[in-house]
């Protein structure tokens, strides 16, 4: 836990859900897409705090007040052999910017990032985001120019898992169930 005057970071506990939920929809709001988060406060429980959570989250208060946080969990570099910190997402409510608080939040992340032994921290930011490329930046972070971040959403998903395997006849395909199914009746 840091402390920095009046300012607080923290690791995020259950009964902060509701202001997680709310950083993450100020974040939309931000980013210029308020209308896309669709995750609710029970679904923050599981998938935070659950039996295998899938991310954690750093909280900044000035006083008592949050002011922002950071998402982040692990990915692995097969060329390093380590893991690495990835960071979903960082924001500090716009009037609260300046104070040093999103600098802050990434020391703290790189301090956990070296005791855990990464090899790396990531990120994406918007083309547009001009102020926080900026910031990232200064702090000697290097843009991958090289990289295109690819995306599928819950129904590209769905439609390439659906697909089968290449090679397989039209009627093998269907979920990894029913193939492994498949499968188990063959060799009987």
């Amino acid at each position: 836990m840091k402390t920095i005057e009046n300012f607080q970071i923290r690791p995020a506990h259950v009964e902060d859900v509701p202001v997680i939920l709310q950083l993450i929809r100020d974040l939309a709001t931000y980013e210029r897409a308020p209308n896309d988060v669709t995750a609710t406060e029970e679904q923050l429980v599981d998938v935070l705090f659950g039996e295998r959570p899938a991310a954690e989250v750093l909280l900044a208060f000035e006083g008592r007040s949050p002011v922002g946080f950071a998402v982040f969990f692990y990915n692995f570099s097969t060329w390093l052999a380590r893991p690495g910190l990835y960071l979903e997402d960082l924001f500090v409510k716009p009037e609260k910017r300046g104070k040093g608080y999103g600098r802050a939040l990434l020391i703290e992340l790189a301090e956990i990032a070296r005791n855990r032994g990464c090899g790396r921290m990531e990120w994406a930011v918007l083309d547009w985001n001009e102020p926080a490329i900026k910031f990232y930046r200064a702090l000697g972070a290097k843009p991958m120019h090289e990289w295109t971040v690819f995306r599928l959403t819950r129904d590209g998903i769905a439609s390439l898992a659906d697909s089968g395997r290449v090679g397989q006849p039209a009627s093998a395909k269907g979920s990894s169930a029913a193939r492994l199914a498949s499968l188990a009746r063959r060799k009987k």
